[in-house]
């Protein structure tokens, strides 16, 4: 029995590396959209179940259809590609995320791990690069551009949990403690525990400090340097 089962996961196996990767495209520039439609339409080993020019399209499509692969434009409105990823990545039929972004950004690659996504395609590449990326991150790879990992590990907001995150956007937005009370649903008690929790981790004391480091990691590394 053991062994009927074990070669029954390996024909799935099989049947899934045979069978089109199931594709869904959220990119905000129309003509960028058509093009990159009409890529994965002619591709065989792709099969395209859905468009969309914004980030809300893009997420209630994938939600209904659940696909392999998402291409997703970084900056695809209203939500952007960072928030887009964060959200579906909790959902247990969350596509992997490919990101096609600005290569002229030296952090485009970076912000895109951090956020979530498994590769990063520049918009200055081939486009048959965009589809090989595609093809990797299916079978289960990471694909980014050459990444320092130690700028990840010394980056303190990659250590901040989803909910600190969470209250230090909150923060940025003007937000006093009992505004985050209520949009949290907990207790002003429970608000100051994590923002003490926050704060130690970012190294910094109060909450204006906080804000500006939010901002500054939010800038491009070479003004962050001061290059």
């Amino acid at each position: 029995m053991g062994r009927f089962s074990r070669k029954g996961q390996q024909l799935q196996k099989l049947d899934d590396i045979a069978a089109p990767i199931s594709v869904s495209l959220a990119e905000g520039n129309p003509l960028v959209l058509s093009a990159m439609s009409e890529l994965f339409e002619r591709d065989a080993r792709f099969s395209l179940v859905s468009t969309s020019a914004t980030a809300e399209g893009f997420l209630g499509m994938v939600v209904r259809v659940p696909v392999r692969i998402g291409v997703v434009d970084w900056n695809v409105p209203a939500l952007g590609g960072q928030k887009l990823i964060e959200v579906l990545r909790e959902q247990p039929s969350a596509p992997r995320f490919v990101v096609y972004g600005d290569d002229s950004r030296p952090d485009g690659a970076r912000l895109a791990m951090l956020a979530g996504a498994a590769g990063f395609v520049g918009r200055n590449m081939p486009v048959d690069k965009l589809l090989e990326t595609c093809i990797a991150v299916a079978q289960g790879q990471m694909v980014f551009p050459f990444l320092d990992i130690r700028e990840l590990q010394a980056d303190p907001i990659q250590s901040l949990t989803r909910r600190e995150r969470a209250l230090l956007e909150a923060l940025s937005r003007g937000s006093s403690n009992k505004d985050l009370a209520r949009e949290f649903g907990i207790s002003a008690n429970t608000v100051k525990f994590h923002l003490s929790n926050l704060y130690e981790k970012l190294g910094v004391t109060n909450r204006a400090q906080a804000i500006a480091f939010y901002y500054a990691s939010r800038l491009p590394a070479e003004v962050r340097g001061g290059g």
